[in-house]
């Protein structure tokens, strides 16, 4: 690998989120200005769900759900998606037993 592609791919993985989150703008300004299927099957505008205060409230609802659920585990149980090798002290002239090549299995 060049310097070349290393910028290539520096830049890809720099301007692509950007793009993901213009990406994400446009669509909700799609949903705003023409809105979204008619889950209630009436085809007048009055009678359909606005998104702000129903949507709105359920996406916040489950993105407070989820930061409780990662707070949880982040204060109270630090340890529970840990592996038990990590608690082994370090050791300079070996290396761990379940660290192998694939080509060892």
């Amino acid at each position: 690998m060049s310097n070349a592609t290393l910028n290539r791919f520096f830049s890809l993985h720099f301007l692509l989120p950007f793009l993901l989150a213009a990406l994400v703008v446009a669509h909700l300004i799609a949903l705003h200005t023409h809105g979204s299927n008619n889950p209630n099957g009436i085809s007048s505008n009055g009678d359909r769900y606005s998104i702000h205060p129903y949507f709105t409230f359920k996406d916040l609802v489950t993105i407070f759900l989820f930061l409780l659920a990662l707070s949880i585990i982040v204060f109270y149980y630090p340890n529970l998606l840990g592996h038990s090798d990590n608690y082994i002290q370090a050791n300079p002239m070996s290396t761990p037993a379940s660290i192998v090549p694939e080509w060892y299995v």
